[in-house]
């Protein structure tokens, strides 16, 4: 599969053990998502303000979701999901890998510009660097898109298989201040998220 975007959200989309405090409503009153559990035990120097910060929306101490998004579609990688489809393939198989993130000031921290998009290409195909291979094995199960223009009773109609990592871990925000000034996806800051779907009607089986 192509991949054709990658963005991320303030707190987790997803609930997990390792990432389940509870962030509270958002100023927009959309649901405010989760946090993850080390984020009251971070240093000073970690939640200092980087000299640079060109993401909108996010702050050392912040629990971010990235999502990078595949496509069935052969298509380029750009903004939003509109760039996961083409006038000949309006409907795809879409598949997100995803991680959650806890943000620091500390350049030991995981790099974002590991992970991202460079023009990377494998067997024809457009690929991120790499993905986090160290939190844990990916959850997957059937879905849809998310944000918080999407709830329970107004669901999204892009079908999507997830495959969510269940472990939090630290990200660098003076790397990822470097990906929001400039990339591919024109993505500057960090997206609102959607309430955690909880209806079993609604919800499908975990593989």
């Amino acid at each position: 599969m192509n991949l054709c975007n990658i963005h991320f959200h303030v707190n987790a989309e997803h609930k997990a053990k390792d990432f389940s405090i509870e962030a509270g409503e958002s100023e927009h009153g959309h649901g405010g998502g989760y946090q993850c559990n080390d984020s009251s035990s971070l240093t000073e120097d970690e939640l200092k303000d980087p000299a640079i910060n060109n993401c909108g929306g996010v702050k050392p101490g912040d629990t971010i979701e990235v999502h990078w998004v595949y496509s069935s579609c052969d298509v380029q990688p750009g903004k939003g999901l509109g760039s996961c489809f083409s006038d000949s393939c309006g409907n795809p198989n879409l598949r997100v890998e995803t991680q959650v993130f806890l943000v620091v000031n500390d350049i030991s921290a995981i790099n974002f510009n590991d992970l991202t998009y460079e023009g990377y290409i494998l067997n024809g195909l457009h690929q991120a660097k790499a993905l986090p291979t160290n939190t844990g094995n990916p959850v997957e199960f059937l879905g849809s898109t998310t944000g918080p223009k999407y709830s329970e009773e107004e669901c999204s109609p892009y079908q999507v298989t997830w495959s969510v990592r269940p472990e939090c871990t630290k990200i660098d925000i003076n790397s990822l201040s470097q990906w929001c000034e400039e990339n591919v996806f024109e993505e500057d800051h960090a997206h609102g998220v959607r309430k955690l779907v909880t209806n079993p009607d609604l919800l499908s089986e975990i593989k």
